[in-house]
């Protein structure tokens, strides 16, 4: 949980005082971002173990779960951009 909780937590630059020295503040995300994150990593490393053994077992491509796997990988860069930026 720390490696995610660290990757979405934001470092601010605040002028303090009357001297208006800068201070650097964190902003740490919300818990239901972090269990979101959470969630959809575990997706996405599930779903991309079950178009792998697809692939195996039936020797095809299935395009709905790689669609799924396309989605969670949007969202996630998304979430991650978003806090960052």
């Amino acid at each position: 949980m720390n490696w995610i909780k660290k990757a979405l937590t934001r470092r601010i630059s605040v002028r303090v005082g009357r001297r208006k020295q800068r201070r650097e503040i964190e902003v740490e995300p919300s818990e239901r971002l972090v269990y979101a994150m959470y969630f959809a990593i575990t997706a996405l490393i599930s779903l991309t173990l079950l178009e792998g053994i697809y692939m195996l077992v039936l020797r095809s491509f299935n395009t709905e779960i790689f669609a799924a796997i396309t989605g969670l990988i949007g969202t996630i860069v998304g979430v991650l951009l978003t806090r960052k930026g």
